[in-house]
């Protein structure tokens, strides 16, 4: 393994979001154990400066995101929450990275601090697969909704829980919620903060997959992405990203515009003799 580790505390803890790379394949860990990869201000700086760091390198395929210990994520850690509850009504902010609680400010690129911590994964150009157990909770759940595919341990609890603190969901997911759930299902998740258990949420469309290990199914699928034509997966995922929020015009054309990119280039012909010749492709 490649391994970097990304954090402010590194001198004085444990990384906070260790990064191994093996094969083209990164494997993000959510790494604050003792406190369920509870949010507070050093996660919010860990998770974007390894997002970060991945959309530059040019090396990685493909992206599976965990959580270390008994959880994936239980959201913002609860001593922001005791905090609102004493009348200090700049905590969220200070956590999301403004002081001064102007969180309509953008401080990355359309996102604010808060909401870049899903949006990255977005960003990002390779397919992100977010591997859940325990719980995803809150920004949990908002992070995981920010991957391209979301693999559950069965049992595990997710929920968009901000209602529960007097709030709306305002960490990055709502763009895509009611592309994965149905509009009325989005609501009613969304106004009762409802724990759905991963079996629940895979027939609601919220996870992709329930799996007995959903760490080790991630790196096999990221595996398989990372042996497809490079250049292509990220077309691909430009293509997905973007379609949801275009006219059918629009769509139409950027397929023919990333397609007319990549036929006949090194690559996609490599994917092509390697079919013909059955072998495995070398991609550049």
């Amino acid at each position: 393994f490649m391994t970097s580790t990304l954090s402010k505390q590194q001198t004085s803890e444990a990384p906070r979001v260790p990064i191994a790379i093996e094969n083209h394949v990164a494997h993000v860990r959510l790494n604050r154990a003792d406190k369920m990869n509870a949010l507070d201000n050093a996660m919010f700086e860990a998770i974007i400066a390894a997002g970060e760091q991945l959309k530059a390198d040019t090396n990685v395929r493909a992206v599976v995101l965990s959580g270390e210990g008994r959880a994936f994520c239980a959201g913002l850690d609860m001593g922001n929450f005791a905090n609102m509850a004493k009348g200090n009504s700049n905590t969220a902010a200070e956590v999301s990275g403004d002081a001064q609680g102007r969180l309509e400010k953008r401080t990355h690129g359309i996102a604010n601090r808060a909401q870049y911590v899903s949006w990255v994964w977005r960003e990002l150009q390779v397919p992100v697969i977010a591997a859940l157990h325990g719980v995803a909770l809150g920004g949990g759940c908002q992070i995981s909704v920010g991957a391209d595919m979301r693999y559950a341990a069965p049992g595990t609890k997710l929920c968009i829980m901000e209602m529960r603190w007097g709030l709306v969901p305002d960490m990055g997911a709502t763009p895509f919620l009611q592309k994965l759930l149905g509009d009325d299902v989005a609501r009613e998740l969304t106004y009762t903060n409802r724990v759905i258990l991963a079996e629940e949420a895979k027939e609601l469309g919220l996870v992709t997959r329930v799996c007995e290990n959903p760490v080790e199914e991630a790196l096999k699928v990221a595996a398989e992405i990372a042996d497809r034509n490079p250049a292509a997966i990220r077309a691909a995922k430009r293509l997905l990203n973007n379609a949801p929020f275009e006219g059918a015009a629009q769509t139409l054309l950027a397929e023919s515009v990333e397609q007319d990119a990549i036929i006949g280039s090194t690559n996609q012909v490599e994917a092509v003799m390697a079919n013909l010749e059955k072998r495995e492709p070398k991609f550049s």
